[in-house]
């Protein structure tokens, strides 16, 4: 498969299985509906594909739960940033635990304080950004918990000798 059909193709897999994960699997704590599907496919994404396919990868799942009405604006923050810096993280590291720590920092607690003013300005939502924290936090908790378990359970047979044919090694 060409390089350029491999992060093409799952991308989008990854895209369906987090709008249907994060329909399915969703809750509301405090203000905001979460997803900790989003934050496991986010890592795996990051680790996969790297920053920029898991950026469009989040993106792109955003507006498609955001079209169906499953998701809220504030995914849009929350999800991208996450996404993002676990690819950042775990490109620039090698580690596994860097990614994890990427998408918790980036989804539950930046994606948090920038969510707070999305909140206020599309959704007239008045309050402390306090209460975003929280309910981001434990989302991308439940969700990077989840993803490490998965990733660790299939790295030494299936994710580190395909990264290792992807890096040319």
């Amino acid at each position: 498969m060409s390089k350029k059909v491999y992060p093409m193709t799952l991308t989008a897999m990854l895209v369906a299985l987090a709008v249907i994960g994060g329909s399915v699997f969703s809750f509301t704590i405090g203000v905001a509906k979460v997803a900790p599907v989003q934050h496991l496919i986010d890592v795996v994404s990051g680790v996969l594909l790297g920053p920029w396919w898991a950026l469009a990868q989040a993106f792109l799942t955003s507006v498609i739960r955001n079209i169906m009405g499953t998701g809220t604006v504030l995914a849009f923050p929350g999800s991208m940033i996450g996404a993002f810096l676990s690819g950042w993280l775990f490109q620039k590291t090698g580690k596994l635990l860097a990614g994890v720590c990427g998408e918790l920092l980036g989804s539950g607690v930046i994606g948090a304080f920038v969510a707070y003013p999305v909140a206020a300005w599309l959704m007239g939502t008045t309050g402390a950004v306090w209460l975003f924290l929280p309910s981001f936090f434990m989302s991308a908790l439940v969700g990077v918990i989840l993803a490490y378990a998965l990733l660790k359970s299939m790295w030494s047979t299936v994710i580190a000798p395909r990264l290792d044919k992807l890096q040319g090694k």
